[in-house]
């Protein structure tokens, strides 16, 4: 990579126009894939927050073994449902959609994505379709969780389950529309030096998503157009009293779900590359393998969907799901030996950008530990439906994206804002969101291998021990989100300023001022040859080229830990 010639063109002056943006700009429509991606995050933040709060009813009900927050069991079944479909829905996927939106086009070097128009209407499809989301809970709650299995969601419940059902037909279409911007901007917006092999990890992990998009959303919008006619227009696919097939959806619906889970981790792993790189002062360990890593996520994913179904599979089918499903697990772990690569001997800097990263290492290491336990299927069949797949789930997508989530808003809030986020409180949200999250989700494997069902409201009393040390992680692990809130207010008012390259990065969406003006440069940007090649009188160079068009301010000094600008770059 050190080998291919820097593009010649023309820096963007110091004097280039910095936006004045209010808060009405972010409320209504826009083409500026800066302003949608910000719109993207915000509208998302709120679902994170309403999912939450649902989170925490159902920890507070699961304290004692009898009722005491809900009347019926059926309350706690729409508790569960729609808490699993706001945070998959609308908080996981959308929000990293909106990092992608901001940062895809100022990696790429490019003034936009490549379909404007489309980018904004894939974003205004999101408010009507959380609201349809949020109204469910009002018109006869779903209760069929976030999996809608049939005959649960098709006869047992109200009518909450069709709103719910047409909110996920719209998010699916907001998801496929973005997709396919995602992939012609990366395609065809990428300046002339710069090839497949100079794009940053998180634009591969970009492009490998949404080819996952494309290919699978498809079928849940299948599936769910099915489930919908089955509820509204007297179908009969999924009911097997008359001609139709419950298996039928779980087939859909997983060929969909288990792409999902990389649709969510992906970008993550995008995330993680960048900021492990930056804040350790190292070129990135392994680049083409991790960018191919994404891409064989990408296909062996498909391969995969039929584990979630070992107890209603033909048992002679198991085995090859039990194969493929172990496979899986090949592409992941050169990431993560990739990125301790990264990290062995390197300058870390203990910022929370890093510290995030860090725990998000060390918590998808057990997720994928126990996603290789539940692959095979003796175990499968053993904890099936306990609290050990809920332990699982929650240490890869809470684990994985929502912590990759955070540490990507400590590294790319400056460049959002042109401030810095306040490190010591960056610190204390750390500290409470991993060990609330860890003494919330790690007790479970031992509830789940107890045999304690999930989505059940009532248990048998020997299981309120476990329960009890869950729910009061679960308590600290939601009082750190708000930590992030006050910490956003506090730095959006007051923060230090961040200059164009806090971090002294070279991925060239710093090699514009923070905030970016309207056409993201002035003139065409210089770009580096590696992003990230650390380390070299080279790198030095530009990045001091980048400060003295633009100015520079230093980053919060980590404690205790050489800065930045002494480490060598």
């Amino acid at each position: 990579m050190a080998s291919i010639s820097v593009p010649v063109g023309g820096v963007p002056s110091q004097s280039a126009p910095r936006p004045r943006l209010r808060v009405s700009d972010y409320l209504r429509w826009s083409v500026d894939h800066k302003i949608i991606g910000v719109q993207y995050m915000v509208t998302s933040f709120f679902f994170f927050l309403v999912g939450g709060t649902l989170a925490m009813l159902i920890r507070w009900e699961l304290l004692t073994p009898n009722l005491d927050v809900v009347q019926t069991g059926t309350q706690y079944n729409s508790l569960f449902s729609v808490h699993g479909l706001v945070m998959i829905f609308l908080w996981i996927i959308p929000m990293m959609a909106g990092f992608g939106n901001y940062l895809v086009p100022l990696m790429l070097g490019a003034k936009d994505m490549a379909f404007p128009w489309l980018n904004a209407f894939a974003f205004w499809l999101i408010p009507p379709a959380g609201i349809l989301m949020l109204a469910s809970m009002l018109v006869g709650p779903p209760e069929a969780g976030w999996t809608m299995y049939p005959p649960l969601s098709t006869l047992f419940t109200g009518d909450g389950q069709t709103l719910a059902a047409l909110s996920a037909h719209l998010l699916g279409i907001s998801s496929i529309l973005g997709a396919i911007n995602f992939l012609v901007t990366a395609k065809n917006m990428r300046p002339a030096g710069m090839s497949y092999w100079q794009m940053p990890l998180f634009v591969w992990a970009i492009v490998a998503t949404s080819i996952i998009v494309v290919m699978a959303t498809p079928f849940l919008a299948g599936g769910l157009t099915l489930l919908i006619l089955d509820r509204i227009a007297g179908t009969t696919f999924f009911d097997a009293n008359r001609g139709g097939d419950v298996l039928l959806w779980q087939n859909v619906f997983w060929f969909y779900s288990h792409p999902a889970v990389y649709i969510m981790v992906l970008p993550g792993m995008g995330i993680l590359s960048d900021v492990l790189s930056v804040h350790s002062r190292k070129p990135i360990f392994g680049y083409k393998m991790i960018a191919l890593s994404s891409m064989a996520i990408g296909i062996v994913g498909f391969t995969v969907w039929a584990h979630h179904m070992f107890t209603s599979l033909q048992p002679e089918l198991r085995i090859p799901f039990m194969i493929t499903s172990m496979i899986i697990a090949v592409p992941t772990g050169i990431k993560i030996f990739s990125w301790l690569g990264t990290l062995w001997r390197g300058k870390i800097h203990f910022t929370s950008a890093m510290l995030f990263s860090l725990g998000f290492l060390s918590m998808f290491v057990i997720g994928g530990i126990t996603g290789v336990m539940l692959a095979m299927i003796p175990f499968n069949l053993h904890v099936h439906d306990t609290y050990f797949v809920v332990s699982h789930l929650h240490f890869v997508l809470f684990g994985g994206s929502v912590f990759a989530i955070y540490s990507g808003i400590y590294h790319w809030f400056p460049k959002i804002t042109g401030r810095m986020l306040n490190e010591p409180l960056g610190r204390w949200h750390f500290a409470l969101t991993y060990f609330g999250f860890f003494f919330t989700f790690f007790p479970m494997h031992f509830i789940g291998l107890l045999g304690m069902p999930r989505r059940v409201a009532v248990y048998m009393p020997e299981f309120q021990g476990l329960n009890a040390v869950a729910s009061i992680g679960s308590f600290v692990l939601g009082l750190s989100t708000f930590l992030l809130v006050i910490n956003v207010f506090i730095s959006l008012r007051n923060g230090r300023l961040a200059g164009a390259n806090p971090w002294r990065a070279l991925t060239l969406e710093w090699a514009t001022t923070s905030p970016p003006p309207a056409t993201n440069f002035v003139g065409d940007p210089i770009m580096f040859p590696d992003p990230y090649g650390y380390g070299t009188p080279e790198a030095t160079e530009y990045i001091d080229l980048i400060d003295r068009q633009f100015g520079t301010t230093a980053p919060v000094k980590p404690a205790s830990v050489t800065p930045v600008a002494e480490s060598g770059d």
